[in-house]
């Protein structure tokens, strides 16, 4: 993948990590907007390559009255004017095979979640569509795997791909990031790692997922060590009150100080 490549990407000469950060769902156009702005300041400062994340829809919810999102076409809408307006380039997930060709009117990535990326379908009509395509690592598949996941969209005559690693089930309500991936799937495409759902806790008995996401910053530094090409991470201004896992997200109030200490971080890494 060639990260220039991706439409309005800023800095992507620095030899810094990229980010792909937002929040986890689209709730509306004034959050999302808040957000973004937050977000593309600090990347500026820092030189740090950003793509807005948001999803347009929620399917995977453990319980039947959990948010699903605000409209499909709204909440797209909302991407592309957070593109529009701070000329940074987006990334949703899709969920079915029909979703690629919708969301790839709107957005610059399109991202496979972790229980879909052995979907063949799924995964060739998102590389059928010429955008970036981000194959989000199953919380079942080894790192060995992926290179399966990668070459359906490659031989879909799409070389626009990466890995994102989002941990892998330990017990019933647990999630561990085996490091030892990184190097394995940075053969087949760039990886990124994605810190807060790295960290979340799942199958809880109340139907809600939770998290840890005191453990962030330790997580985030410990994939920049390990050589990552991009950290995901999800961030909001008011997580407790996020309608979809705030359990796991960054309070966005925290995320210059973090950014900042991982740019460090990256320069010693990529000198030893």
């Amino acid at each position: 993948m060639n990260l220039a490549q991706i439409p309005q990407i800023k800095h992507s000469n620095s030899n810094n990590f990229f980010l792909l950060s937002g929040p986890c769902a689209i709730e509306g156009e004034e959050m999302a907007l808040r957000i973004a702005e937050h977000i593309v300041k600090v990347t500026d400062k820092l030189k740090i390559p950003y793509v807005f994340k948001g999803s347009f829809k929620k399917a995977n919810r453990s319980r039947v009255d959990s948010f699903t999102g605000i409209g499909d076409e709204k909440a797209l809408k909302i991407l592309r004017k957070v593109s529009e307006t701070f000329q940074v380039p987006t990334i949703t997930d899709i969920h079915k095979e029909s979703d690629a060709a919708m969301a790839a009117e709107y957005v610059d990535v399109l991202q496979i979640p972790a229980f879909l990326v052995r979907q063949t379908d799924l995964v060739v009509a998102a590389a059928e569509t010429g955008k970036v395509v981000n194959l989000k690592k199953g919380q079942f598949m080894s790192p060995e795997s992926m290179k399966h996941a990668v070459t359906k969209v490659t031989d879909s005559n799409n070389q626009q791909v990466m890995i994102t690693e989002r941990g892998t089930m330990f017990g019933y309500q647990d999630m561990v990031v085996d490091f030892r991936g990184i190097p394995t799937m940075k053969q087949y495409a760039p990886v990124v790692l994605d810190v807060t759902h790295s960290l979340q806790q799942p199958n809880q008995a109340s139907g809600v997922t939770g998290g840890r996401p005191a453990l962030i910053g330790t997580m985030a530094k410990a994939g920049i060590a390990a050589g990552v090409d991009g950290l995901f991470m999800e961030t909001h201004f008011d997580p407790a009150n996020a309608k979809s896992d705030g359990a796991n997200m960054l309070d966005l109030n925290l995320l210059e100080k973090l950014l900042t200490d991982l740019v460090a971080l990256r320069r010693v890494a990529i000198s030893l």
